[in-house]
């Protein structure tokens, strides 16, 4: 059955009535009143009244204050139903002349479904065997001048669910559930890391260069200072000052913004944990992440057995490890690994995937472009790959033993980057000239390559302890424990076009 959608003359229409009613409100005395204490939460009663029985209930009446958006009301004459919706539930109101009387009956029967209600009374259950309230008294909080979409289809354009996400959340229990168990994750990640030592600290959106990732940014401008501004891209070089400044354990959560395509897996402003850690290596800090992951998915969720997108998901067990090259060639036989490091081979092969390799791209970069093509997406268990081309890592600190392999892992899951570390690079010398790196191909016309931030570099000339880092991507984390399929569906208010 095809879905009835309001004319706009329709909505109009409700809209004119409402009004009406609200003048009519506004005669009769505060039209908003905010004197109103709520004491009790639906869920809440539900824990603590929800197995008590008539008799029971009857026996010891329970007094209740609640208040919430009315969602449901069916009016009879001398009594009347309506549910209420706070942010932890549900709970049923029954209202009646005996019990408000018959002028405040006669008044809620006007009220619209999307109006906010307060009520007080006490609890019993119905025939029905509904925990319910027996109102002695309603009241009016809030006129809701605009009608809530079809009860029973809510908003079924996803574009307008990322607009108007008010109503998103007021109509869709899974949409508050998700932002709900958001706030526990990131309550989770920051109870992990200052149990494990951690100092949290802010540091500036506002970057004269914009330093710690490979990204183009959004830039301001300073009116009082005259001075051009970049909106943090990853708050990793002023973290990393703090180290140098004898905070050996800090972290961040972050707003990050970069001005890059927008898809299921990217917003032009999203979440970051970033953390470091003095005299650790990027091998423990795999460990530690390992148990960070699992740590918020136990608080958020009660569980380590979880299911994205129709995939069943076992947090509980070891994550893999791996090269970007045995990525490749575990998921692709075909390709040898001679045949993997042979840079004729690897450009010929990106060529016919029709993936642009740069002349000047050295195998490291060669390898990257064909695992992020043919690899990446494979990665459906939790997986970290491991001992990166130094030249794609300009801020890692390179292996003693193998010059040209960077220490640093990232972290699939779902066949999506979660988290990025590395051994972070102090010797000052070696980041200079990397920086130099970085300028010469922002010359050349790589608007994502890295500034050369000579602060930083003084920073790291005051000597930067065996130091290791690690960005964890709130918003794919929460994808995946939620079983989002877009990034938008995480974020209360994704970036869109303006409205037509």
């Amino acid at each position: 059955m095809e879905e009835q959608k309001p004319t706009p003359q329709d909505e109009n229409q409700i809209i004119a009535e409402r009004r009406e009613k609200l003048r009519a409100l506004r005669q009769a005395g505060p039209a908003f009143p905010n004197d109103f204490q709520r004491e009790n939460t639906a869920a809440k009663l539900d824990e603590l009244y929800g197995d008590k029985g008539r008799e029971e209930l009857e026996a010891m009446p329970v007094s209740v204050k609640v208040a919430g958006r009315m969602m449901l009301k069916r009016v009879m004459g001398k009594a009347s139903f309506a549910t209420l919706q706070d942010l932890s539930g549900r709970i049923q109101l029954y209202v009646t002349n005996d019990g408000t009387g018959a002028e405040v009956h006669a008044a809620f029967k006007h009220w619209d479904i999307g109006d906010i209600v307060a009520a007080q009374g006490t609890l019993f259950r119905t025939r029905t065997g509904e925990l319910t309230v027996l109102c002695s008294q309603v009241r009016l909080l809030s006129k809701a001048l605009r009608p809530l979409p079809d009860k029973f289809h809510g908003l079924t354009d996803q574009e307008q669910k990322y607009r108007a996400r008010y109503l998103d959340l007021i109509t869709s229990d899974r949409t508050r559930w998700l932002f709900v168990v958001r706030s526990r994750i990131i309550q989770s990640m920051r109870q992990y890391m200052t149990g494990h030592g951690f100092l949290e600290v802010e540091t500036p959106m506002m970057h004269p260069i914009p330093g710690g990732a490979a990204a183009r940014p959004f830039k301001t401008h300073h009116n009082a200072l005259d001075m051009e501004l970049f909106l943090r891209i990853a708050p990793e070089l002023y973290l990393k000052r703090l180290v140098v400044g004898g905070m050996e354990k800090v972290f961040e959560i972050n707003r990050n913004f970069r001005n890059e395509g927008i898809s299921t897996r990217h917003n032009p402003e999203f979440t970051m944990m970033e953390f470091y850690e003095a005299y650790s290596d990027y091998r423990l800090l795999m460990n530690f992440t390992e148990g960070l992951l699992r740590h918020s998915a136990q608080e958020a969720l009660g569980t380590l057995q979880v299911e994205y997108q129709g995939r069943p998901l076992d947090l509980s067990r070891p994550f893999r490890r791996m090269t970007t090259i045995e990525a490749v060639h575990h998921y692709h036989p075909g390709f040898s690994l001679e045949q993997l490091g042979d840079e004729s081979w690897l450009r010929r092969k990106l060529a016919d995937l029709k993936v642009e390799a740069k002349p000047m791209a050295g195998i490291g970069t060669l390898q990257m472009q064909l695992f992020e093509e043919t690899t990446e997406a494979e990665l459906f268990e939790p997986t970290f790959i491991i001992d990166y081309p130094a030249e794609v890592s300009p801020l890692a600190r390179r292996s003693d033993a193998y010059p040209d392999v960077a220490e640093r892992f990232e972290l699939y899951v779902a066949g999506r980057e979660i988290a990025n570390g590395f051994s972070e690079l102090n010797d000052p010398e070696d980041q200079a000239e990397r920086f130099n790196q970085q300028a010469a191909a922002k010359e050349a016309g790589d608007e994502e390559a890295m500034y050369y931030d000579a602060d930083y570099i003084r920073a790291l000339e005051y000597g930067l302890p065996p130091t290791a880092g690690c960005g964890v991507g709130i918003d794919r984390l929460v994808m995946l424990l939620t079983d989002a399929p877009s990034i938008r569906d995480v974020i209360l208010f994704p970036q869109l076009r303006p409205e037509a």
